[in-house]
């Protein structure tokens, strides 16, 4: 596997574009994206767990329940979310203004939005400049740039990956974007993740590898503890590498699988640096649990704890945070957790320091672990020595900014 350029336009017979339509009022910054397939494709999609949910949440989940989509028309600026029966009008126009753009069926595309909850979408901007976003539709980077750029609120940074695997001798691509700052909190994360590939394969495999790629990466992601009404992943296959159709889990479905997660795991990481206000990726590591699902709960509860956050903001050593936040987090979700077994370590390209040793204190030095503290990436190291069970869940550190950022976010 290699990692090469092109987003998701590297997969062949994707294009993408996005434009400025007015979504944002008072930004000159794009805010209407297009991703499209020239031919049919496979579509597996996991969507947020909010109880709450945004009108195109509601409508992509109807349309991908054939596991088929053409295309996925996103705005930023506006989240169409909380608007009654209006807001799925707008979602279903949405749809149909890129139906009839490009020929397909409304149910083959794909509806997503993200920015503010609770005020009308006004789709007459996005029926005005259809017609321009799919006249800018592009099967280069450049056309993968301006999509990305389209679909980011917050974001400070662009979140892209794509990748080459070999499947069958034939060159396999997967590409991906993502948007992600804030309102991130498993499950899912508040993100937007749009992944296309080439690689034929059916869509119940497609569903299953989406799937537990985003148990591994998207679902490891905190950074405030807000799941948001408008989260969704979703990936498009439409086969033209012309690999031997991956049916099931095989030794392809293996190497496909593989290179996905590693693309959403990436995307995770970006996204958890890119963390409103933060200054610091922060990675928690669990080990030595009784099984990955207690791994990925301890890890969960230390890297969204607010104290645990401020402290790697303040590259204060203050261990204690971590267990505390462990004890409770598998009280609430009644999983073993012995304190008496646990060690922590805090790492980072500055050095590594142990600070716990069997649930209590050691000495160490504060002035080594205020140094690993203040590098940029982070790992806390937690072994709970039961038995083989692990889990990394990715985080970002909680700063002044991060209120200052949604203090006036309507404004």
């Amino acid at each position: 596997m290699k990692e090469i350029t092109g987003g998701v336009c590297a997969a062949k017979g994707f294009l993408a574009g996005g434009i400025r339509c007015g979504i944002k009022p008072s930004s000159q910054k794009k805010d209407l994206a297009l991703i499209y397939s020239k031919t049919n494709c496979s579509a597996a999609a996991v969507f947020t767990t909010n109880k709450v949910k945004a009108a195109c949440v509601v409508l992509s989940e109807n349309h991908i329940a054939d596991a088929k989509l053409r295309a996925i028309i996103a705005n930023s600026g506006n989240a169409n979310a909380c608007t009654g029966q209006a807001g799925i009008k707008t979602a279903k126009r949405m749809a149909q203004l890129v139906a009839d753009n490009l020929l397909i069926d409304p149910s083959d595309v794909a509806v997503a939005s993200t920015g503010v909850i609770g005020v009308p979408l006004p789709v007459d901007l996005i029926e005005k400049n259809i017609d321009a976003l799919k006249q800018n539709l592009r099967s280069d980077e450049l056309g993968h740039n301006a999509a990305l750029e389209a679909i980011m609120t917050t974001d400070t940074k662009k979140k892209d990956i794509a990748v080459q695997i070999e499947i069958d001798g034939k060159a396999v691509h997967i590409g991906a974007m993502t948007k992600g700052s804030g309102m991130i909190h498993p499950n899912m994360a508040t993100m937007l993740a749009f992944i296309t590939t080439d690689a034929a394969i059916l869509p119940s495999a497609l569903n299953t590898a989406l799937r537990q790629a985003v148990k591994k990466s998207f679902n490891r992601l905190t950074v405030d503890g807000d799941t948001s009404t408008n989260d969704m992943a979703v990936v498009m296959a439409n086969g033209e590498a012309g690999n031997t159709t991956i049916t099931g889990e095989c030794e392809n479905y293996k190497i496909f699988y593989n290179a996905l997660e590693y693309v959403c795991i990436d995307l995770t990481k970006k996204m958890a640096r890119d963390g409103e206000g933060a200054t610091k990726l922060v990675a928690v590591k669990v080990t030595g649990a009784e099984n990955e699902d207690t791994a990925e709960v301890l890890a969960k509860s230390a890297a969204s704890s607010s104290l645990v956050k401020a402290a790697c903001f303040g590259a204060d050593a203050n261990w204690g945070r971590v267990l505390c936040a462990m004890g409770y987090g598998a009280h609430n979700a009644g999983v073993n957790f012995n304190q008496d077994n646990v060690n922590i370590s805090f790492s980072s390209k500055a050095g590594t320091v142990q600070v716990c040793k069997n649930g209590g204190s050691i000495e160490f030095s504060e002035e080594k672990a205020k140094l690993i503290l203040l590098e940029e990436e982070i790992d806390i190291i937690i072994e709970l020595n039961d038995k083989d069970g692990e889990a990394t869940v990715w985080g970002c550190d909680l700063t002044y900014d991060y209120v200052k950022i949604n203090g006036d976010y309507r404004s």
